[in-house]
Order: structure tokens, then C-alpha cells, then sequence
């Protein structure tokens, strides 16, 4: 069995642990951190209550993408969860935006470590080394001791199927991790995680969405909010849900062929460039190619046939409804 294949097994049937350290992260303090994120970010913000998270984006005034993040409250701080390098151009952005609020940004990349568990068994590990019960919502999280190192746990799957990431104090990351290993969890590598993750549908930052694309294009609309008021690009959001529609979207695609094609590669219909690849990966789960990337309009339909050109050739391909596999 090959490593990617034992490391997938392990993320599907086990557990598997992946080294998410290169995410970004920031600290926000301050008696104004929920409201002033309230009119930067998409989603909910201001309502969340300790314990409790929310995936974001942070969009231009012209509704196109600078950021994908999560926000997580806590009872004195809000911590931020950032595509990898994003760290000090994202506070930059929203440090113009600070005017009177008691609101203090602070990079947090090098205190933390996020180690993330993927896997059937990873709720039953980190319950066996911390003790505690775990029944968390989505993106809601606690403080707990996992193998007598203090983590802050929280609901955070990145594949089909139960997933967690634990912050951890960077000095004390290497003891959680020998922890986590030494109660069964498989370390496992970027490679095995970007499978689960396209398996399972999610677009990441900047691979599948970046500043040349509108939010509605993406179809995060989970990531919306339509009744929390006035933020950042929300004109663009609201005019397209309600009074228009985009002429191109994030879409799943199987490749019938055995080749994985290459990122970028142009997506063909009747001989016409109708979009490209952004993300693409053998399925282990399918057994065969599968990708994400924008198609136009006209080919969203689940089933319609589409041809994948790249530098080695055409293959066929057709669209499919997210995700390619369940949980």
C-alpha cells in the first residue's frame, strides 16, 4: 500500500494527522472586535457567542474575493483562521478600515500550531486523551487538555467525514503531536489532504478562488449572511441573489480518463472555451480523475458532457453536483 493510499485509509476509516501550521492566524481584541467584523465579513459575526465560529469571506467593494477565513469568538478575543501567507496583507486591508473602533489586530502565525485530525475516529481519540466528552457544532470549539497539553478544540472537518483542529501553544505542539501519534492518529502529508478536500467539495484560497473572481461565482453562499446588514461587496451579493445571476461558478467535474489534468487546463464544449481547471486529483474513493473549476452557464447542469485540454492531450469530462463524496 502506498503512503497516500495508508495516510487516506487512516483519514476515512481512522484518523489522520495533518500539520495545518502554515494557516494564518490573528488575534482581535477589543470591546469593538465583533462589530467592526460585522461590517467587514460576509457571514454573522457580531451574534456569535463564546465557543462558537463561523466561516467568512472578506470581499472588495466590488464583491471579489481577498480572503477566505473562519472567525472564532471567544469570551475576550476573536481568533481568525487565514488561507496560508495571507496574514499581513489581510490586516493590512482592514487596518484601512479602522477608524474610531476599539478594535486590535495581531498577527498570531508563529504563537500558534494548528494540528488537524481527519477521520472516523478522531472525535473518540481526542475524547480518550482529554477525558471529556466532545459534542461540538460546526466550526464551535473548547478548551480542553489533550494529553495534558491545554487546546482549544474545534469542529473543523476538511474532508468527507468528522474532522478537528487543534490550536495549540507552537511551544507545545510537538508534545500534543507525539500524543496524538502515540494514541493511533497516522501522520499524513499535503498531498493526502488536498484529495480529501477536493473529494469533498471545498474550494481553497488562492488555488480555487482569488481576487479575479465575485463571491456568488464561487457558490460559498454558506458563507453569506442576507439579513445581518451592510458589509464590505455586499451590494454585489445581494443584486446577484436577488436580481441577476453570474455567467460562470465553481463546479465539480469527473474526468473519464486516467490522466489528472493539469491546473489551469481550459474546458471545453462544441470546440468553445467555456472555463478551467483550478484544483485536480486521482479520487481514491472514485477510483479516477475528478477537479474543480469554473464552468459558464450554459453547462451547470449535472451530466453535461465537457473536454478537459491541457499540454498532454483532450479528455472527456463531465459535470457533477458537489460533493463528488459523501461524509
Amino acid at each position: 500500500m502506498s503512503d497516500i493510499a495508508r495516510e487516506y485509509r487512516a483519514a476515512r476509516e481512522g484518523v489522520a494527522l495533518f500539520d495545518r501550521s502554515s494557516l494564518g492566524k490573528v488575534t482581535v481584541t477589543g470591546r469593538d472586535r465583533q462589530a467592526f467584523l460585522q461590517g467587514m465579513l460576509t457571514s454573522e459575526v457580531k451574534a456569535l457567542q463564546p465557543g462558537q465560529g463561523a466561516p467568512a469571506a472578506f470581499l472588495d467593494a466590488h464583491g471579489k474575493v481577498k480572503a477566505l477565513l473562519v472567525v472564532y469568538a471567544t469570551a475576550d478575543r476573536v481568533l481568525i483562521e487565514l488561507p496560508a501567507a495571507m496574514t499581513e496583507k489581510t490586516l493590512e486591508t482592514l487596518d484601512h478600515f479602522l477608524i474610531s473602533e476599539k478594535a486590535y489586530f495581531e498577527a498570531a502565525d508563529d504563537a500558534f500550531a494548528i494540528l488537524g485530525l481527519q477521520g472516523s475516529s478522531s472525535r473518540g481519540l481526542l475524547e480518550q486523551l482529554s477525558g471529556s466528552a466532545i459534542d461540538l457544532a460546526p466550526y464551535a470549539h473548547g478548551e480542553l487538555a489533550v494529553g495534558d497539553v491545554p487546546v482549544r478544540v474545534i469542529n473543523r472537518p476538511e474532508g468527507p467525514g468528522p474532522g478537528f483542529h487543534c490550536w495549540v501553544a507552537a511551544d507545545q505542539a510537538e508534545a500534543l503531536r507525539a500524543a496524538l501519534v502515540g494514541a493511533g492518529a497516522t501522520p499524513a502529508g499535503p498531498e493526502t489532504l488536498n484529495i480529501l478536500r477536493v473529494e469533498a467539495g471545498q474550494p481553497w484560497y488562492p488555488h480555487d478562488v482569488d481576487d479575479s473572481v465575485i463571491l456568488p461565482e464561487t457558490r460559498l453562499e454558506s458563507l453569506v449572511s442576507y439579513t445581518k446588514g451592510c458589509y464590505i461587496g455586499q451590494e454585489t451579493v445581494a443584486r446577484v441573489k436577488y436580481r441577476g445571476h453570474v455567467n460562470r461558478a465553481l463546479s465539480g467535474l469527473v474526468v473519464d480518463g486516467e490522466r489528472v489534468p493539469e491546473t489551469g487546463a481550459r474546458l471545453t464544449a462544441e470546440g468553445k472555451d467555456i472555463g478551467r481547471v483550478t484544483s485536480a486529483v486521482r479520487s481514491i474513493a472514485l477510483g479516477r480523475p475528478i477537479a474543480l473549476g469554473y464552468v459558464r452557464r450554459e453547462h451547470f447542469e449535472p451530466g453535461t458532457a465537457l473536454t478537459v485540454a491541457d499540454a498532454a492531450g483532450e479528455q472527456p469530462a463531465r459535470v457533477v453536483a458537489l460533493p463528488f463524496v459523501q461524509g
